[in-house]
């Protein structure tokens, strides 16, 4: 009996080994999921020397650090002080960012939950120490990207360049957006970049589609019929999950997904490359129809969309 207890108990250790091999990771920061945190934060500063990433789940204070740190409010709200050389002051609540400079600590009237990013590049003078999507009027609805539809809500807070927003930052950008059907996409390993959502609100059935294998997908004409079932995978979202997609990782949201999206580093311009018409005919090509049907978006599957 004992030896059985310990050979599944080996099994079971095996196979959340496996599960944590494939590239997409995502830690449910609202259940207190640390291990899954850890597992994202050791694969992102691995690939992004001088980065760290955090997450403080009942917070009123943030220490003074050597080095830039955008923090994330992710719960909770208040009025929070950043003091340094100066004192600013301001309500926030989910979905702003506080940056705290070079020497700058945190202050709150309130426990917040903050997800916090540690980043090298020293930010502009210019860069206010808070932004608020939906209080700041410098930001306003720019449809694009993940949310195409003309009642898209897509705030921009940190951007890489200033004709797309008003505060530019190349280290880290930053957007929050409602996705209801977001075009297939990766960010190639050469020029891409990595992208964390921060889901906020979803709406029943909201979900992720990815792929680790667009190397497959951008072959279309020698995909085999055994391969299909192997190429996506799916993963229903929550609020307060953090899903880590690295470079070259395909991705599109589903169902409507409020989340702030953050990219390390910035957003570089040219380097989103759609994929939805390798899906098609890819579908063409083997027959597949129905519930058999490769999922893609139809607008965006009959040329390759690069943003």
């Amino acid at each position: 009996m004992k030896s059985s207890v310990t050979f599944l108990f080996l099994t079971l250790l095996s196979f959340a080994g496996l599960c944590q091999e494939g590239l997409v990771k995502i830690a449910k920061l609202n259940q207190g999921d640390m291990e899954g945190l850890e597992a994202i934060r050791q694969d992102f500063i691995q690939k992004n020397p001088g980065y760290d990433l955090s997450y403080h789940p009942e917070k009123q204070y943030l220490k003074a650090k050597e080095i830039t740190q955008v923090v994330f409010v992710q719960d909770g709200g208040g009025t929070a002080i950043v003091k340094g050389e100066k004192e600013k002051s301001s309500k926030v609540a989910i979905g702003d960012i506080i940056m705290l400079k070079k020497g700058e600590h945190m202050e709150a009237d309130s426990l917040m939950g903050l997800l916090v990013f540690e980043v090298p590049e020293k930010p502009s003078a210019e860069l206010p120490n808070f932004i608020r999507p939906d209080w700041d009027p410098n930001i306003t609805d720019e449809p694009g990207g993940c949310a195409t539809e003309t009642n898209a809500y897509r705030r921009i807070l940190l951007t890489w360049k200033k004709e797309v927003g008003n505060y530019v930052y190349h280290a880290i950008n930053a957007h929050r957006v409602r996705i209801m059907d977001s075009f297939s996409h990766y960010h190639p390993e050469e020029i891409g970049f990595e992208e964390f959502y921060l889901v906020q609100m979803v709406m029943p059935g909201a979900k992720l589609i990815t792929s680790e294998k667009v190397d497959v997908l951008s072959d279309p004409e020698n995909v085999k019929p055994e391969q299909v079932d192997s190429l996506f995978d799916e993963y229903g979202l929550e609020v307060g999950d953090l899903v880590y997609l690295p470079r070259g990782v395909m991705h599109r949201g589903l169902g409507g997904v409020l989340a702030q999206v953050i990219t390390v580093p910035g957003f570089i311009p040219g380097s989103e490359y759609g994929v939805d018409h390798w899906i098609k005919q890819i579908n063409e090509q083997l027959g597949l129809q129905g519930e058999e049907a490769l999922p893609y978006n139809e607008g965006a599957s009959d040329y390759q969309v690069i943003y």
